[in-house]
């Protein structure tokens, strides 16, 4: 993930206010083609009432829902909190409110925000699953498929805490946040202010976050870190500027800023200046993480702390935040891969070693995860394509926004800046799915921006079948659970897979997809109509 999947900077645009959409919304539901709003009606009505477990939604399904998956696959009662499910699809239903004024859509909003209060933390925060079953049945899915889902190191163990990674807990925030926000409904205020107590509590003292809360009682454990890695700091900081600026929540100033510090403070000194996925708390050095993640600085991290360091002069228009940024950029181009060893498209290894400053690559032995092991050393073939041994770094894309930045004045970068703005005074951004949002799963691309064209919004209403969704290759697939992974070695070649062998219920991509429902195709389309509608 970049580091915000709606970007740190759209707290700036958000001028809209929520209370005068009413009067827009008739105006383009009465303006509307009827087959939109009927088509966008059919395939929400499918997802709410077929492929919802009690409000809650995974990222794909069968046809027949004999199967399921969000990251791996899921049980019939499970719920996927990470996105695009459930929280995801609640602010798809609230934007597709906010274009048609239909209540029918708001009722939706209230019932995937109802699952996500359902699947709240004790503490306040959300893991990536939630089983409507209760806690024996999500124990058992950790017992089996996600014990043995090789790759997949972080669902191998049930936590029982809430975790900042992979947006879960800050995706569900803004929902909460949106959801109170449009009628003030107290039903929402509990939630939304225990989330909030949840993201400060986990704040360490120095400003960082760590990956899981409460922490882990192994003092050695990865998630207790302070995390750059999957935009956990960014998310953060976006949810407590969103909540910052629309509630008028002072207290939240000072946690912002000392989320902003961090970034400074970990970066390394010269001649490494650099940042890792995760660093210690107690001396602010890079840590290891999974085993597929070594102790070491991340070419990609560094790049997006750079443009968030940007992002925080423009909040605050203290150019601390721009004093090292040379550095970082010199440092990265430094460590350029050799053109000779890139794979297309890739630039920098995505691990460089602390010291001598030779890149790591990822390698694995075995066949499944009792046998099977990942290890990292100075060979860059032959690395595992599941996860990127090398990664794309535009450094002149960076030095140019580094530049453009820094040829600002204080007052200049920071005018409209929601942190130098009266706490409350802002409103929020109406629509949250309509632009750089991670609305992807396994089998499908992102959400295209770029509003449709009128022959794609014919297509999309063709193409919606008569159940009311539409049939995509579901290209992505995994390994049913079939028992604990053996000892012994499968015979075949599984050093660079996505999937190991039979035992291993990891997902992977297959050449024989079969047709079935996507989340996040229905979050695409719906998006698309929704800007047919005008919406921006």
């Amino acid at each position: 993930m970049s580091i915000s999947r709606r970007a740190l900077m759209s707290a700036f645009a958000a001028t809209t206010a929520v209370a005068g959409f009413a009067g827009k919304a008739a105006f383009a539901q009465a303006s509307a083609d009827p087959a939109v709003l009927e088509a966008m009606k059919r395939a929400t009505r499918f997802m709410v009432e077929e492929a919802a477990v009690n409000g809650g939604y995974v990222w794909s399904y069968l046809p027949d829902f004999s199967r399921r998956w969000g990251e791996l696959e899921a049980s019939p009662t499970m719920i996927w909190i990470q996105p695009p499910g459930t929280a995801t699809m609640g602010h798809l239903f609230l934007d597709a409110y906010h274009a048609t004024g239909d209540e029918f859509y708001y009722e939706a909003a209230q019932s995937a925000t109802a699952a996500i209060i359902g699947a709240q933390g004790s503490a306040g925060g959300w893991n990536y699953v939630h089983d409507t079953g209760g806690e024996a049945a999500e124990q058992q899915w950790y017992d089996t498929v996600a014990a043995n889902a090789w790759r997949l190191e972080e669902f191998r163990k049930r936590y029982g805490n809430g975790t900042f990674d992979d947006a879960g807990t800050s995706e569900s925030a803004q929902l909460l946040l949106r959801m109170y926000l449009e009628k003030r409904d107290e039903t929402y205020r509990g939630p939304l202010y225990k989330a909030i107590d949840f993201i400060l509590d986990a704040q360490y003292p120095n400003g960082g976050w760590p990956q899981r809360f409460p922490l882990a009682e192994n003092e050695d454990d990865y998630t207790r870190h302070i995390t750059f890695n999957d935009d956990v700091a960014g998310e953060n900081l976006e949810f407590l500027i969103f909540a910052y600026q629309s509630l008028g929540e002072e207290r939240l100033l000072g946690p912002i800023r000392r989320g902003m510090d961090i970034f400074v403070e970990t970066q390394q000194p010269m001649p490494q200046p650099g940042w890792g996925l995760q660093h210690h708390v107690h001396d602010l050095t890079p840590a290891g993480a999974r085993s597929i993640e070594p102790r070491a600085f991340a070419t990609h991290t560094t790049a997006d702390n750079i443009r968030a360091l940007i992002g925080f002069y423009r909040l605050t228009g203290d150019r601390k935040y721009l004093a090292r940024i040379p550095e970082a950029i010199d440092w990265l181009e430094s460590v350029a891969a050799p053109a000779e060893i890139r794979p297309p498209g890739r630039t920098h290894p995505t691990f460089i070693q602390i010291g001598n400053g030779r890149p790591l690559y990822i390698h694995r032995r075995g066949s499944n995860i009792t046998n099977g092991s990942y290890y990292a050393d100075e060979n860059p073939f032959d690395t595992v394509i599941h996860y990127g041994s090398f990664r794309a770094v535009d450094t002149d894309a960076l030095r140019a926004e580094y530049e453009a930045a820094a040829a600002l004045s204080p007052e200049q970068a920071s005018a409209g800046s929601p942190l130098l703005a009266a706490s409350g005074s802002r409103e929020l951004p109406r629509y949250f799915t309509l632009k750089d949002v991670d609305v992807s799963d396994l089998n499908t691309p992102g959400f295209d921006p770029n509003p449709p064209s009128a022959e794609r919004v014919a297509e999309l209403i063709g193409t919606l079948n008569d159940r009311g969704y539409w049939s995509t290759p579901l290209t992505t697939t995994s390994n049913p659970y079939i028992g604990q992974s053996p000892a012994e070695v499968t015979p075949g070649e599984y050093r660079i897979t996505r999937v190991g062998d039979q035992w291993d219920t990891s997902p992977y991509i297959t050449d024989f997809p079969v047709e079935g429902v996507s989340t996040s195709v229905y979050i695409r389309n719906m998006g698309q109509f929704i800007q047919a509608l005008g919406a921006r």
